[in-house]
């Protein structure tokens, strides 16, 4: 029997961004099923009724939550192609760190660089290239994180550097050149330029939530 593969996902998450690009790396089919995060469907209450929250990969009618969960769980039941993790335990459970500072250390820092103004948003500007600044100290002068295959940890972070780069006003290139070379390299990919949406659709959708913080 073939397999059965929904994601339950909301088209700007970096988040759900992830996930779309391991299932594009793995070459897996999917139902992709767009979420109204004010309205959210039966479905996605029923297959994540802890947090209620996108992204949602349904595998066989059995849900798998939280995005770097999701991308572990791909890694592991599509292992015949592309793998994502390290073979090495000691070099995986540096990825999973790395993608947890990520998710813990950058997430709100990027999210206040565009939803937030005047001295707020300048310490998060600063918070955020400091966490940009660690992150490239351990890239150094390889190819990708895993060295010169693509994987867990570069998937994990390429959405947040697209988020905040369009609109996030700074320039990455100045601060960090060895990390602005890894995003070209990235963007390079097809599984990343085919789940990363329009640019100019994520700056519409951004000017929209500011102008609903009263930030404009």
């Amino acid at each position: 029997m073939a397999d059965e593969v929904v994601l339950l996902d909301f088209w700007p998450s970096m988040f759900g961004m992830r996930v779309r690009i391991a299932l594009a790396e793995k070459g897996v089919k999917y139902e992709y099923k767009e979420e109204d995060l004010k309205n959210k469907s039966p479905l996605l209450l029923q297959m994540n009724p802890v947090h209620k929250k996108i992204p949602v990969l349904i595998h066989n009618g059995r849900p798998v939550c939280e995005s770097s969960i999701i991308v572990q769980y791909i890694d592991e039941v599509w292992k015949d192609k592309a793998p994502l993790l390290p073979s090495d335990p000691y070099q995986r459970a540096q990825a999973r760190f790395w993608v947890d500072f990520i998710d813990k250390k950058m997430y709100d820092a990027s999210t206040k660089t565009w939803t937030t103004k005047g001295e707020e948003q300048e310490a998060a500007k600063k918070e955020f290239f400091e966490a940009l600044k660690t992150l490239e100290g351990q890239l150094g002068d390889k190819p990708f994180f895993g060295g010169d295959n693509f994987g867990y940890l570069d998937l994990s972070l390429i959405p947040f550097y697209y988020t905040y780069e369009t609109f996030g006003k700074s320039s990455v290139e100045a601060e960090c050149p060895k990390f602005k070379a890894w995003v070209k390299r990235c963007l390079q990919r097809e599984t990343i330029a085919k789940a990363l949406p329009d640019e100019k659709k994520v700056l519409e959708h951004a000017s929209g939530m500011r102008k609903n913080l009263v930030l404009e």
